[in-house]
């Protein structure tokens, strides 16, 4: 949303050409679509708003933007300063409203990837003017910075680990391959093929190759399990992040150097990476033969859904651990995204962003995996007016009525039986079905047997496969495939 100057302004270029606009009622939502544009496309895009707590609105998202690193130009229309400090109508102080997000309120000021432009707009807000563009190529893509100096060169001497959190694409795997080092990719690494780890998670805690380690390269954001924080948090070893302390989990101590490139500086040709292997093809027999018949099936079909060429979008809590568990690395060169909002983890705006990245980026197929808390705390963002572009788009909604991911956490212990389901899981007994022909989005339910073969289908449009889930005995689960996986490694 905008003021009807900033609107006509844009209007007249998409006419030109030189922009796509799309308009949305809800700011927050526009917010996490102009997230979702700029994940899936590399760009940079805009989004507008006018002033007041329309601007408040656009917080989340650009706190989301800016932790991981997306570039999102918020441009906020304000009233006159002079008003400032007065009962004026939807007027209060806009300028440094988004904490870390830099400010400016001149346009030759913009600098950056994430940013805050605040206009002041005085009466008249109508004016006619004649809009001409000067006709010009597609804009470049938006990168993370240049890639400048020689990278720090690693040793093959020490037993390393490759940690690929959030983001960190290529490199990461390119450098596991090189140097024959394990691989520990997040599903939304982008690194995640090849020869990565399925149960690398697993692995840390129940495999004894954990404390033979004696080295740790991290890449990209890596925030989604407890055991690999506890690894980066380890003093014992020496830690070599790309990045810097922004994109490291834990605070940094004099064992962890941060570059801004690494290779490798030969090739391990001892036994330690095929050791890895060999655990992992072990544990993951034992999750494939407990997790059959389980919530675990949804992200399962998922993953094996995504053709080359295609898009993945993952929610927040348990689908992003459910697929870390299940999924199976992708063939190099497949050119699949898989993406996540992993910045703060939130669940808000996942349809919205992922609704953005489908526009974004033109895809074989596109998927949105959310739990249903996921899909109702965002379910605005299917509120799109009849004339605006939609993606063909199918959301998969694993459906178990609450929060399942607390059920394997402290909070799921038996000890907090008596207000485990009130305060974490937080049932809410929605009719998704019904909300979805509210919002005039086809739905259907569709149970996990049936799931593979409905999400080989063509899509037009935007549609959502709900399928109902049993969240009960999670805990007890995740406990029997620990277990397993420690006897089967047990030498």
């Amino acid at each position: 949303m905008g003021s009807e100057m900033c609107i006509r302004d844009r209007l007249a270029a998409e006419r030109a050409g030189v922009l796509r606009l799309h308009v949305r009622v809800d700011e927050r939502e526009a917010a996490f679509l102009a997230l979702g544009l700029a994940k899936g496309s590399h760009r940079l895009v805009p989004v507008v708003t006018t002033s007041g707590t329309a601007v408040a609105n656009l917080h989340p998202a650009m706190l989301e933007a800016l932790h991981a690193d997306v570039p999102v130009l918020a441009v906020t229309a304000d009233r006159p300063a002079r008003l400032r400090g007065t009962g004026a109508n939807q007027t209060t102080d806009q300028r440094e409203i988004f904490p870390g997000v830099p400010f400016t309120d001149r346009v030759d000021e913009l600098s950056g990837r994430v940013q805050h432009l605040n206009l002041e707009l005085d009466e008249p807000l109508l004016e006619p003017v004649e809009w001409g563009f000067e006709p010009h190529g597609p804009p470049d893509r938006t990168t993370r910075g240049e890639e400048h100096g020689e990278p720090h060169v690693l040793d093959i001497g020490p037993r390393t680990v490759v940690v690929a959190g959030d983001d960190a694409r290529q490199p990461a795997r390119v450098l596991a391959r090189d140097a024959r080092w394990p691989l520990l990719a997040e599903p939304s690494s982008g690194s995640r093929n090849g020869e990565a780890l399925v149960t690398y998670r697993q692995l840390l805690v129940h495999s004894p190759l954990a404390s033979r380690i004696e080295r740790v390269v991290s890449l990209g954001h890596a925030t989604l399990t407890r055991p690999v924080a506890r690894l980066l948090a380890r003093t014992d070893v020496p830690v070599v992040h790309v990045g810097t302390q922004a994109t490291f989990p834990v605070p940094a101590g004099p064992n962890v150097t941060f570059v801004d490139r690494v290779a490798a500086g030969g090739v391990d040709e001892s036994s330690w990476l095929d050791e890895w292997l060999a655990d992992d093809a072990l544990a993951t027999a034992v999750v494939d033969d407990l997790t059959v018949g389980t919530p675990y099936d949804v992200a399962r079909a998922v993953n094996a859904a995504v053709p080359p060429g295609g898009l993945l979008f993952v929610g927040s809590s348990s689908p992003v651990r459910d697929l870390d568990l299940v999924a199976r690395p992708y063939p190099v060169g497949g050119k699949r995204l898989i993406i996540a909002n992993r910045g703060l983890a939130g669940i808000d705006g996942v349809l919205s962003s992922a609704i953005g990245a489908a526009l974004g980026r033109p895809s074989s197929r596109a998927i949105a995996y959310v739990g249903d808390l996921t899909f109702l705390h965002g379910s605005n963002g299917l509120l799109i007016g009849p004339g605006e572009p939609r993606p063909d788009l199918t959301v998969v909604v694993a459906s178990d009525d609450g929060g399942s991911i607390f059920t394997t956490l402290e909070q799921g212990a038996p000890d907090f039986a008596a207000s485990f389901e009130r305060v974490f899981a937080t049932p809410t007994g929605a009719d998704i079905g019904t909300l979805c022909r509210g919002y005039g989005v086809p739905h259907r339910l569709v149970d996990v047997a049936a799931l593979p073969a409905a999400l080989a289908e063509d899509v037009a449009g935007i549609r959502v496969l709900e399928v109902p889930v049993d969240r009960t005995g999670r805990r007890e689960l995740d406990a029997r495939i620990g277990a397993s996986i420690r006897a089967v490694l047990d030498r």
